[in-house]
C-alpha cells in the first residue's frame, strides 16, 4: 500500500502565500471556478439555434447540455482524487487546459458530432470546483480559509446566472452560437494563466495507484442514473429503457461500494460518505441543488412565455437573464461575508437558515407572479438563501476530515449537488410538459407553482438536515 501520511502542519504553513497574496489565490480560482460553470448554462438558451443550424433534432441537440453533465459528474471524482495523488496544481492547469480545448473545438464546430465532442472536453471542468477548494484550503491561513471556500463554493451559483446573461448578449446581438464558445476559450485561457501564477503545491503528493475497477463503475452508475432522469421524458418514465438504466445504476453502485470497501486505495473513502461530518452536508447539497437548478430553468421559461396565454412577460433570453441578475449578484456579495459568520456561526446553522430564505423564495413565486417586481423579489431571496447556503456548505463539507482529503470530500459535496440539478432540470421539464394549456404544449401556471412548491419542499428539508447534522456533530463544551 502506498503511503499516505501528510507531511507536518508547520511544513504547509511556512509555504503559505502571506496574507496579501491570499486574495490573488482566491479571485484567480473564483475566476476559473465561474468559468468551468459557465460552460454548465450558457449552452442552454441556445439550444433551438443549435437545432437550427446543425440541422438536429431537439432530442439530439439535448445531448450537448446532457453529455456535459455526465462527463463532470464523472470527473469529478476521479480528478479530486488525481489531485491528492499527483497534485493540485496539474490536475487543475488540466482541467482548465481540457476546457480551452473544448471551447475552441466547439467555436469551429460544424456538425453536432463534433460539438458533442467539444461539450465533453468542457464538461470535464465540473471538477474545478473541488480541485479549487482543496487548493485553498492547503494555501490560505487558517484565517482566511472559511471566506475562501465561502468564495468558491458560491461560484456554482454565480456561473449559472452569468452563462445565461453570455448567452442572452450574444442571443440579442447575433445569429449563430460560436461566439459564446470564443468568449469561453479567451476566459479560460486567462483562467489558466491566473492560476499557472496563483496556485502552488506546498504537500507532496501521495502517490498511488489509480482505482480503475472503482472509476468504471462509479462512472458506470452514474451513466445509468443521469441517462435515466435527462431522457425519462422523452422515453418515458415506466419504458423498459428507463427502468432498466435505473436498475443498473443500483446495481453498479452497489458493487462499486463493494469494490471500494476492498481496495487498499479506494478512489472514494466510503467510510468517508457515511460519515456524520459529511453525510449531512452531502443531502443538503443534492437539495439545494435542485432548488437553484429548478430556479434558474423555472424562471427563465416564465417570463419568456408570451403574455397573451394570460401570464409570463414576453421577455427576451436576455431580459430573462436580467431577472435572474439579482441571485447572481446576490451570491457573489453574500460570498464574500460568509467566512466571518461562519466563524462567528458555523456552517450548518447558516447552512439551514440560507435554506429557509431560498425556500421563501419559491413560496413567493407561487403566491406572486403576476408583475415584474414579483419576480425580483423571487430571485433576490433565492439569491441570498442559496447563496449563503452554498457559502457555507464549502466549509460543512471539509470541516470534520483530514486536509489530505479535502478534495475528494468537496468532489462528494459537488456531486451531490450536480445529481441534484439533474434532477431538477428533468423533473421540472416533465412537469411542465404534463400539465399543458389545452391545445397547446405551453405549461400551465399551474405547472409552475407545483415546481416551485416542490423546490420549496427540497430546501426546508435541506434546512432540517443541516440543522440536525449540526447539532450532531457539535463539539462538547470543555
Amino acid at each position: 500500500m502506498a503511503s499516505t501520511k501528510t507531511p507536518p502542519v508547520t511544513q504547509a504553513a511556512e509555504d503559505r502565500p502571506t496574507a496579501g497574496r491570499s486574495w490573488f489565490v482566491v479571485v484567480s480560482l473564483s475566476i476559473a471556478a465561474a468559468t468551468a460553470t459557465i460552460q454548465q448554462s450558457a449552452v442552454l438558451p441556445l439550444l433551438p439555434r443549435l437545432q437550427q443550424s446543425l440541422h438536429a433534432s431537439v432530442t439530439s441537440v439535448s445531448w450537448a447540455f446532457t453529455i456535459s453533465m455526465l462527463c463532470g459528474a464523472i470527473a469529478t471524482p476521479l480528478l479530486s482524487r488525481f489531485s491528492d495523488m499527483y497534485g493540485r496544481r496539474k490536475m487543475l492547469l488540466l482541467t482548465l487546459g481540457l476546457l480551452v480545448a473544448g471551447s475552441v473545438v466547439g467555436a469551429v464546430s460544424t456538425s453536432l458530432s463534433m460539438l458533442i465532442v467539444a461539450r465533453v472536453l468542457q464538461g470535464i471542468s465540473a471538477a474545478m470546483i473541488p480541485l479549487a477548494i482543496g487548493a485553498v484550503r492547503d494555501l490560505l491561513p487558517p484565517e482566511k480559509m472559511a471566506s475562501g471556500i465561502g468564495i468558491l463554493s458560491a461560484t456554482m451559483g454565480i456561473g449559472v446566472g452569468l452563462g445565461f446573461l453570455l448567452s442572452g448578449v450574444i442571443a440579442e446581438y447575433s445569429s449563430g452560437y460560436r461566439s459564446v464558445f470564443w468568449i469561453l476559450a479567451a476566459m479560460s485561457t486567462a483562467a489558466t494563466v491566473l492560476t499557472a501564477l496563483a496556485v502552488r503545491d506546498v504537500r507532496p503528493p501521495t502517490g498511488g495507484r489509480p482505482d480503475l475497477p472503482g472509476a468504471i463503475l462509479l462512472a458506470g452508475s452514474l451513466v445509468c442514473l443521469l441517462l435515466g432522469i435527462s431522457q425519462g421524458k422523452s422515453w418515458g418514465w415506466s419504458s423498459a429503457g428507463i427502468l432498466g438504466l435505473f436498475a443498473g445504476a443500483v446495481v453498479l453502485v452497489t458493487l462499486w461500494v463493494v469494490v471500494e470497501r476492498r481496495t487498499a486505495e479506494p478512489l472514494v473513502d466510503i467510510s468517508m460518505i457515511t460519515h456524520r461530518g459529511t453525510v449531512g452536508a452531502s443531502l443538503a447539497s443534492m437539495l439545494l441543488g435542485f432548488a437553484l437548478f429548478a430556479g434558474f430553468t423555472l424562471m427563465p421559461n416564465f417570463v419568456q412565455t408570451p403574455k397573451q396565454v394570460g401570464y409570463g412577460f414576453g421577455a427576451s433570453v436576455l431580459g430573462a437573464g436580467i431577472f435572474l441578475l439579482p441571485t447572481t449578484l446576490l451570491m457573489l456579495v453574500v460570498s464574500t461575508f460568509a467566512g466571518g459568520l461562519v466563524r462567528r456561526y458555523s456552517a450548518s446553522n447558516l447552512v439551514a437558515a440560507g435554506s429557509v430564505v431560498a425556500a421563501a423564495s419559491s413560496l413567493w413565486f407561487v403566491a406572486r407572479h403576476d408583475h415584474s417586481y414579483d419576480l425580483y423579489v423571487a430571485t433576490t431571496l433565492l439569491g441570498l438563501g442559496v447563496g449563503l447556503s452554498f457559502a457555507a456548505l464549502g466549509t460543512m463539507a471539509v470541516e470534520h476530515v483530514e486536509p489530505s482529503k479535502t478534495a475528494v470530500a468537496s468532489a462528494v459535496n459537488s456531486l451531490s449537488r450536480l445529481v441534484g440539478g439533474s434532477i431538477a432540470g428533468s423533473a421540472t421539464a416533465a412537469l411542465l410538459a404534463s400539465d399543458t394549456i389545452k391545445g397547446t404544449q405551453v405549461p400551465t401556471v399551474h405547472a409552475y407553482n407545483t415546481s416551485f412548491s416542490i423546490a420549496a419542499a427540497c430546501v426546508i428539508l435541506a434546512a432540517v438536515i443541516a440543522a440536525v447534522f449540526g447539532r450532531l456533530n457539535r463539539k462538547p463544551a470543555r
